[in-house]
């Protein structure tokens, strides 16, 4: 495989490739409406490098299986490539085609010639292009091949159970019990056996059953018959256990001419087949060579193993007892599923220890005989494995710490938990990236903007989400698709389906370079160097996709600053987890605590085992703090505890809350009290706020991406923002830049105050805005400061803001008047502001719009022109002649400045609220990238004194023309408020230097 290039922090290229030519801007401005990055009026700053296919964002790429033509394949990675992204992920996917024959399966399934010759030209055209792509492990998902059965060992496995109640006394004859759920697929009986029901066990949603009473009854089985009579004392369970494949395919089949049947995910069996099917049946050698070097990951989508029963594979009871140290079948009843749904249990500490352990050996074989293969497999290929490693009762936090790529999706997802349960196996495994399937939006089809995205996404970026796959770009077109082509999923059953289908045909794409900038830049922030995190609070059990929050931290210390990760018990195992300088992990996430409560998935009952105590014990020696929350008074092990594990427990325990290291608080709220006490302090502190912080540190660098959100892209329970923030860096000599994700400007902070190795700076963000720090020495990106003495910076002033003008520090105003500031020599100078021209809003506009209506083909677009002429701005859903236009327009204005405007005047442009992108010309002058969430910008390079004309071009989605242009699926959507509702403020200001 050709060498990726390098990602743009590493070895100092970006450092290197920055060079100041002009002004820095504040952090903040404290103007109303104008975000923290509106890039400043003095000048440019430093520049982003140029950021290559390895930090760009990438998309599923969905095609109707092999039914594509190598032509337009080539023309749509053009496509992907000419809007900025880095790649894409060629996916076989069609939920929308209700008349599967249509595809012709038969020739152009997926795996099929016509699928490698579209995806040979795929990898050939990205090749020229310098993109990436990735490919699905098998169409659509879970994993599956054609040259397997249902019944074939290789297939996915389920243990169906039946049950037959058996009154005391009374003798059963007959067959044994068939499966309670039948199925087409072959049965093999794996054991009999019978519990006495207990009542106290019995719950609203489980039967209850004596553990002690477990009869094995395998033996008296003879020709299929049973007969067997109840002893007199209670009513007793009768039950048959049954392996039988799933007879699973892949979702909305059927994608190849002979069935495709998911694989054993837990078994070599399985792995091997769908390695040989690739082997000997996809990777021509033209597709490996040119695999390796254009070729990602292999991916995995979620595992969705849609069993009826419990998911099972053929050697576990072996795998059982060699791991856990005692049998699975006498314990079966607890574990067995119906439909996902448990059905029967013993005493309820005794179920939770089961449940653990059954869990916890299927999550061992997952890693051992799925990804640890699949992804030795992928490095041979030149390639890297990336799975969605949640959807079963595994431990996603283990599986993350061995793939090289863990993704999340923002869809499933319900907090910014979820990820930082995947961030910590990853960042425990020694792994730089974690992807999200960002974007999919139920009922979200065509009428998705870029914002909608964005103000989902912006808070997962802080919680440890650094690649973008965006939900999705589709292939053109197949027959009998409606205008404006073939999308993957929509319609869905008929009605409106999942966002989104992007490209030429939506009228965004026209602007999507800069959300692809935008994206590439948030990557390269949170790609760069090593994670660090304050905290990392231990798992029991390690689920994602569940919502379930760290105590305290969650709610309370993220607010406040801190941040955290997840780990869980294979974790200690890895190399990483040692104890170096009173850190965990420290040459990696470096954390400064451990904490641990119950656990979450057992209603926080205070469980650990005895591996882990000791792991414990052993780092608070190295000089580890730990915190437990809870009353760990009658703790039990995580599973079932086997000789003398129980009281080795308590001994461990003992000596862990009687350690100078460890604190055991009762409640969440004794948690900052303990962790002070243990003098632990976060990176990040500031009053309690909606913004999230994570931190890297590369080389001589830190690192911040600050965001004002959550995982929701909506405002609710997020506010705009005012407030300081102090920060950490690694090195007392490096001083705070401020970097402007939508421009790429890189610009000195020149107000702010230091005490040892924290700095102190103010932080205004709008709702879902971002922004990133860097703390370098000044000399790697200029020489600011050093006019006004060694270093100099401002520590206050009673200007609007003070920034560096090149060397020099310089003030800024909206208002005449006098300004003092404070520099941080203890020396204050005064600044005099002339007269400023009063703020103006335009009073008129022309608006051109270019419609976008169904040509002659699903493909084909029409563009007519309509103008329209406003004394107000208003949304087009509100003007009769656009209410159902969707497409392009171009706002036109002029403003009038006085003739006395000069070199020390500027303006901030804001546009107020637009749906969605929009982009700025000033009398003719393009202007940088315009913020999609706070559309303000600083236009004072391009006005000049007398008429100036601004133009203002604005993008939509198809939702409002596809109401009428296939009003079956998309009649019912309302109208959306496309373009410019303002208010529109071009707002003066005067600058003057010290």
């Amino acid at each position: 495989m050709t060498a990726q290039p390098s990602h743009p922090f590493s070895r100092r290229r970006f450092l290197q490739a920055a060079a100041v030519t002009g002004a820095a801007a504040a952090v903040s401005t404290g103007w109303e409406g104008l975000p923290a990055t509106a890039h400043g009026a003095a000048g440019k700053g430093a520049k982003f490098p140029d950021l290559t296919a390895a930090v760009r964002p990438r998309f599923r790429w969905w095609w109707p299986d092999g039914l594509v033509d190598p032509k337009e394949i080539a023309r749509e990675i053009d496509q992907i490539a000419d809007a900025g992204f880095g790649g894409a992920e060629i996916a076989g996917v069609h939920h929308s085609v209700a008349d599967k024959s249509v595809l012709d399966t038969a020739h152009h399934g997926w795996g099929s010639a016509s699928w490698i010759a579209g995806v040979e030209a795929a990898l050939e055209r990205a090749d020229r292009r310098g993109l990436v792509i990735d490919l699905t492990l098998g169409p659509a998902w879970p994993s599956a091949v054609p040259t397997i059965t249902a019944d074939n060992g290789a297939a996915s496995r389920e243990l169906a159970y039946g049950a037959v109640l058996v009154a005391a006394g009374q003798t059963y004859t007959g067959p044994v019990p068939a499966p309670v759920i039948a199925h087409e697929t072959e049965h093999t009986l794996r054991g009999v056996n019978a519990f006495r029901v207990n009542a106290a066990n019995t719950t609203k949603k489980e039967t209850g059953l004596e553990e002690a009473t477990a009869t094995d009854l395998t033996g008296s089985v003879s020709g299929g018959n049973l007969t067997w009579t109840a002893p007199a004392d209670g009513d007793w369970y009768l039950f048959s256990y049954w392996e039988r494949g799933s007879a699973q395919q892949p979702e909305s089949g059927p994608h190849t001419a002979t069935p495709a049947y998911v694989v054993d995910h837990f078994s070599q069996a399985g792995t091997k087949a769908l390695i040989a099917y690739w082997e000997k049946d996809l990777l021509t050698p033209r597709m490996r060579k040119l695999l390796r070097r254009v070729g990602g990951t292999l991916f995995e989508d979620s595992f969705e193993l849609e069993t009826e029963a419990l998911q099972w594979t053929a050697n576990i009871p072996q795998e059982f007892r060699k791991r856990r140290g005692y049998d699975l079948f006498p314990v079966l009843p607890a574990i067995l599923l119906a439909k996902e749904n448990t059905v029967f249990a013993f005493e309820a500490v005794r179920t939770r220890q089961i449940r653990h352990d059954y869990w916890e050996t299927v999550s061992e074989l997952f890693d051992e005989n799925h990804f640890t293969p699949l992804r030795d497999w992928a490095h041979g290929l030149g390639m890297k494995l990336r799975a969605q490693p949640y959807g079963l009762n595994t431990d996603a936090i283990a599986t993350s710490a061995i793939l090289d790529n863990t993704e999340g999706e923002s869809l499933g997802f319900k907090n910014l938990d979820d990820y930082r349960v995947l961030a910590g196996g990853r960042d425990m495994g020694g792994h730089t990236v974690m992807s999200s399937e960002a974007g999919a939006y139920q009922g979200g089809a065509y009428a998705t903007p870029w914002k909608k995205i964005l103000r989902t996404m912006s808070g997962a970026y802080a919680a440890g989400l650094n690649q973008t796959y965006i939900h999705g770009f589709s292939y053109a077109t197949i027959p009998g698709v409606n205008w404006p082509g073939f999308a993957a999923f929509t319609p869905y059953g008929g009605k409106v389906g999942y966002s989104e289908s992007w490209g030429p045909r939506q009228p965004a794409w026209t602007h999507t370079r800069d959300v692809a900038d935008y994206l590439a830049r948030v990557h390269a922030v949170t790609q760069a160097g090593r994670m660090r995190a304050d905290i990392a609070v231990f798992r029991q059990t390690g689920y994602s996709k569940t919502g379930l929050g760290a105590t305290w931290f969650t709610a309370t210390g993220i607010p406040l600053g801190w941040t955290h990760q997840f780990i869980s018990e294979p974790i200690l195992a890895l190399k990483s987890a040692k104890v170096r300088g009173g850190r965990f992990a420290p040459d990696g996430p470096a954390y400064k605590a451990i904490v641990i409560e119950g656990d979450k998935f057992y209603s926080s009952a205070p469980t650990v085992s005895v591996e882990v105590a000791e792991k414990f014990l052993g780092y608070a020696d190295a000089g580890l703090p730990i915190v437990f929350i809870g009353d760990w008074s009658a703790a039990t092990t995580s599973g079932v505890a086997i000789g003398t594990e129980a009281a080795r427990l308590g001994t461990l325990l003992g000596r862990l809350f009687a350690h100078p290291k460890v604190r055991n608080v009762t409640a969440a709220d004794g948690v900052p009290g303990a962790l002070a006490a243990l003098g632990v302090t976060p990176d990040a502190s500031y009053p309690t706020s909606s913004l999230l912080n994570l931190r890297r540190v590369e080389d001589d660098m830190d690192l911040y991406y600050l965001a004002n959100g959550k995982h929701a892209d909506s405002a609710k329970g997020v506010v705009a923002i005012d407030h300081a923030v102090t920060l950490t860096r690694g090195d007392r000599r490096r001083v705070p830049f401020l970097l402007d994700l939508w421009t790429g400007e890189i610009r000195r902070v020149a107000q702010y105050s230091e005490s040892g190795d924290t700095v102190t700076f103010r932080v205004a963000l709008q709702v879902n805005d971002t922004v990133a720090v860097v703390f370098a020495r000044p000399e790697r990106f200029g020489e600011g400061g050093k006019g006004n003495g060694k270093d100099a910076y401002a520590t206050a002033t009673t200007a609007d803001a003070v920034f560096f003008d090149g060397s020099r520090l310089a003030v800024r105003a909206k208002a005449a008047g006098t300004y003092t500031t404070t520099l941080s020599t203890g020396k204050t100078v005064t600044s005099k502001i002339g007269e400023v021209p009063a703020e103006i809003v335009p009073a008129a506009w022309t608006l051109d719009v270019e419609s976008w209506l169904p040509g002659a083909t699903a493909t084909e677009t029409v563009k007519e022109k309509v103008r329209v002429s406003l004394t107000a701005l208003t949304a087009w859903s509100a003007i009769p002649e656009l209410q159902d236009v969707s497409g392009v327009g171009r706002y036109t204005t002029t403003v009038e400045l006085p003739k006395t405007w000069s070199a020390d005047h500027g303006a901030v442009l804001s546009l107020g609220e637009v749906f969605d992108t929009a982009r700025v010309i000033v009398n003719g002058k393009a202007l940088p990238a315009v913020n999609v969430i706070t559309p303000a910008l600083d236009v004072s390079a391009h006005l000049r004194p007398g008429r100036n004309t601004l133009v203002v071009e604005v993008t939509t989605t198809l939702n409002n023309r596809l109401r009428l242009a296939d009003p079956g699926v998309y009649g019912g959507n309302a109208r959306q408020a496309y373009g410019i509702t303002g208010p529109v403020r071009l707002t003066p200001y005067r600058t003057a230097r010290l």
